[in-house]
């Protein structure tokens, strides 16, 4: 049976991939800052809550991000954590890297350090390019509009 680690599970995403992977028989764990303070309510929802095994990890401690990939020996990683407020986003800066960015960084180094061959996504979000005009598609050539609103285009 393979086994997956949601970075994040408790979100829309990880709670709709949680479902997809656990319905190809998977063994998923998940992830949250918190997760014996949570409800779960999407994994509730989508009746899936009992069969996800819920871990306590903070996308910037290096040692329990090890700790769990060392305990669990995923197949995949799925990296769906991080700062998702767009408001907190930007008046967060350096919280949001450190969650993002740091976050991927420590899940890299784990998987280095272990030698598993583990297979990892890192989702990204494309706001952070900020407020782009409507209908306008983003690629890696698209420029930063952060910060900017409607009235300063």
């Amino acid at each position: 049976m393979k086994r997956a680690i949601i970075l994040g599970a408790s979100g829309q995403d990880g709670a709709y991939l949680s479902r997809l992977l656990l319905d190809r028989d998977y063994e998923v764990h998940g992830t949250s800052r918190d997760a014996e303070m949570r409800s779960f309510d999407r994994l509730e929802h989508l009746g899936i809550r009992d069969r996800v095994t819920m871990h306590s990890v903070s996308m910037r401690d290096f040692r329990e991000l090890l700790q769990l990939i060392s305990s669990v020996q995923p197949n995949e990683i799925y990296n769906l954590a991080g700062q998702s407020s767009v408001a907190l986003s930007f008046s967060q800066p350096i919280e949001t890297m450190e969650s993002i960015a740091t976050g991927e960084l420590l899940v890299l180094e784990a998987i280095r350090y272990l030698r598993l061959p583990i297979r990892l996504y890192n989702s990204g979000s494309s706001e952070c390019f900020g407020d782009t005009p409507q209908g306008f598609a983003s690629d890696e050539q698209t420029p930063s509009y952060a910060g900017k609103g409607e009235s300063d285009s």
